[in-house]
């Protein structure tokens, strides 16, 4: 990226600067028109608090401090969600910032779901992923170590997974089942293969949602259902980045609409036009004449001579 930015850009315009979080400190130390960051929430605090201390402006790009939410109601069509969840949450082994962190399913179907999903992974990238060489590693190996070890937490509630290869890096897609909604696995973000199920009562809905809203804002929503006018009220009335009905991950891929956080998953937006927006700082500048220019606005106001300034004044107010 730095050869391929150096080479088309020159370096007053447009400069990579590689390092690690000393240089990052020392570029937020820096008096910059603004600040854009990627990543998580925790660092996300840390730009914030720097920037603040020169009220430089941020755009914050972050997962989400519970991670993203999948609802699967019993009304579903359970093999189409199950085909979708399962390829989006083995695309680059979870490491997408928008990617599925927990599944809601209906109890009334998660055995159901559940079948469908195991036979969807296994379609898509073989009983072992981890032999498979279109399936990816995780970026490092504490990311690696972090997954595995969360993984052991839940061994007895492994129905499918739960295998890595700490020499290549990669750790399979991890279905745990049965898992509590106050559990720690889904109280943060995973950035991870995992993928914890949690069952509720589809007549008790409206309580997971307020559940769900009372957490920190993930960067998405992923609502599977037949009953969309439900899935259009639930999308109006929580909060996060984007989303989708029926569907994982192409609201991503719409031209023309932002692409944005909110609360803990970020700020600011970006994406085509919205990104140009977000770097641009709009001022109103406007060219006054030197004749004919009235006293109305002036004073004095009182006496017989002025009065009708006032009231000029007034008329124009309205």
């Amino acid at each position: 990226m730095k050869n391929i930015i150096a080479a088309a850009f020159p370096p007053e315009y447009i400069t990579v600067i590689d390092g690690g979080h000393d240089v990052a400190d020392f570029c937020l130390a820096e008096h910059f028109d603004k600040l854009f960051y990627t990543g998580s929430p925790k660092i996300g605090k840390h730009v914030m608090a720097e920037a603040s201390k020169n009220l430089t402006p941020v755009a914050l790009e972050l997962g989400g401090e519970t991670g993203n939410w999948c609802v699967v109601r019993k009304d579903a069509d359970l093999k189409d969600a199950a085909r979708k969840i399962a390829f989006f949450k083995a695309l680059n082994s979870g490491q997408v910032c928008i990617n599925i962190n927990q599944v809601a399913v209906a109890e009334e179907v998660a055995g159901k779901f559940i079948e469908e999903l195991t036979n969807a992974f296994i379609k898509q990238i073989g009983e072992n992923a981890c032999e498979n060489p279109e399936y990816p590693r995780l970026i490092a190996k504490r990311a690696f170590e972090g997954c595995a070890a969360e993984a052991d937490q839940y061994r007895d509630r492994i129905i499918f997974g739960g295998v890595g290869n700490p020499e290549t890096l990669k750790y399979a897609p991890t279905i745990i089942y049965p898992v509590d909604i106050n559990e720690e696995i889904v109280q943060h973000e995973l950035f991870n293969p995992l993928l914890p199920i949690v069952p509720y009562k589809d007549d008790e809905i409206d309580s997971l949602m307020e559940t769900i809203g009372k957490r920190e804002h993930g960067l998405s929503l992923y609502l599977f259902t037949k009953d969309i006018a439900w899935a259009k009220k639930t999308m109006q009335t929580q909060q996060y980045g984007g989303g989708c009905i029926n569907e994982v991950c192409l609201h991503l891929m719409v031209k023309g609409v932002p692409f944005n956080g909110t609360g803990h998953s970020g700020m600011g937006a970006y994406h085509g036009e919205w990104g140009f927006k977000e770097f641009t700082h709009p001022s109103t500048v406007l060219i006054g004449s030197t004749k004919m220019n009235l006293s109305l606005r002036e004073h004095p106001y009182e006496g017989n001579k002025n009065k009708y300034k006032l009231k000029l004044l007034q008329m124009m107010e309205k």
